[in-house]
């Protein structure tokens, strides 16, 4: 299992105050079987942040028309909307909720230019919530592919999540199944498509990232 850069510096942290604390179970806690349980869970925990920040090997196979999922998770919502921030018309929102559980990289949905980008600073409702989509913390950006053919993606902060990181600028291209960042501790992507979009998945399905055909532009 490889580690995910982001990772790095939570892991060493972790690491170093989980040693720290194993130390003074050791030296000061006299009764044996306690220190050992003490210690079973910090082995746990840490095992539990290295999963958090794994980082899977999957292949996407490139296609123009075709949007893959930009996440892990469970899709929550499936609905048209009235975009006001870039768009200004009707769209459908795709909504994947990220467990603490799921793998938290996202990824390019397809090939093509950012021609937007914005971070806003919000409130951290739960990830499912409805007003989570414009009321937290977000990062959003637009892609333009060789079409110009325009969807827009979400990165939201949860109630857990207190950092979102984006590689995404405007003028910068990706591939499809390219990174675009990462969300850490429980999180939620919308992705909005246009309405003429033919939706290739269904509420509660579980998303896989770079690997789920969310859907077909036409």
């Amino acid at each position: 299992m490889r580690i995910h850069k982001e990772g790095f510096v939570t892991i060493i942290i972790t690491a170093v105050l989980l040693s720290v604390l194993n130390y003074v179970f050791f030296t000061y806690i006299p009764i044996i079987i306690i220190t050992y349980f003490l210690f079973a869970l910090s082995i746990a925990f840490f095992c539990i942040i290295l999963y958090f920040f794994r980082k899977p090997d999957r292949i996407v196979k490139q296609s123009e028309n075709i949007l893959v999922a930009p996440a892990d998770g469970k899709l929550v919502a499936i609905e048209e909307i009235e975009e006001k921030e870039y768009f200004n018309d009707k769209r459908i929102q795709v909504s994947i909720f990220m467990s603490p559980l799921n793998v938290h990289i996202n990824w390019a949905p397809l090939n093509g230019k950012i021609c937007y980008y914005k971070y806003s600073p919000g409130k951290h409702l739960v990830a499912w919530h409805p007003k989570s989509s414009t009321n937290n913390e977000r990062t959003t950006l637009v892609f333009a592919n060789n079409n110009s053919q325009e969807i827009m993606v979400r990165q939201i902060a949860g109630a857990v999540a207190r950092r979102i990181v984006c590689y995404a600028e405007e003028n910068k291209e990706f591939k499809q199944g390219d990174e675009i960042g990462f969300i850490k501790f429980g999180s939620r992507v919308d992705i909005i498509l246009p309405v003429t979009a033919k939706i290739k998945v269904g509420l509660d399905q579980k998303i896989r990232g770079k690997n789920t055909i969310i859907a077909e532009l036409l």
